[in-house]
């Protein structure tokens, strides 16, 4: 078993990683997660069935439908789409998954069926948190929220 701090550089060290949940509205999120992954020099793909573009790229659908496929992927949904996505990674034979979760949502992002489904098939999860507080620099909210998350007991494993 991988410690949080192995699996987060992992999956920070991916060059092809999609962010599911974008949003054509605000500042959500999986926007934000989008940008820094941006800034930080990864090549990342939209995904969201809804839309066609995402910020003048192309927005996929499903994680299979990115061309050349990605090495991990970033889920912002709530529970039961997340759990399809996983379903989806699974089939794309993508490695590794990130279900965020924010303070506010606490145990509602995900299942731990998701989980342990993923992981079943050799996928690496971390189960919560948000890259923004690991991928550096990390801005004063996102240091703050790490502590409380880590003092609260929510880290992911």
């Amino acid at each position: 078993m991988s410690s949080l701090q192995e699996k987060v550089e992992d999956f920070l060290a991916q060059k092809r990683i999609a962010v599911t949940g974008v949003s054509r509205e605000g500042k959500s999120a999986a926007n934000l997660i989008y940008h820094k992954l941006m800034d930080d020099g990864h090549k990342v793909f939209p995904v969201n069935p809804n839309t066609e573009t995402f910020e003048g790229a192309p927005c996929y659908a499903h994680v299979g439908d990115i061309p050349g496929g990605v090495d991990a992927v970033m889920i912002v949904n709530r529970p039961d789409v997340s759990d399809q996505i996983v379903h989806e990674c699974a089939e794309a034979g993508v490695k590794r998954v990130w279900l965020h979760r924010s303070l506010h949502s606490m145990g509602a992002s995900f299942e731990p069926k998701t989980v342990e489904f993923a992981e079943a098939r050799g996928i690496r999860v971390i189960a919560g948190g948000c890259p923004m507080m690991f991928a550096q620099p990390v801005d004063f909210g996102h240091k703050m929220m790490k502590w409380v998350v880590g003092a609260m007991g929510q880290m992911p494993k």
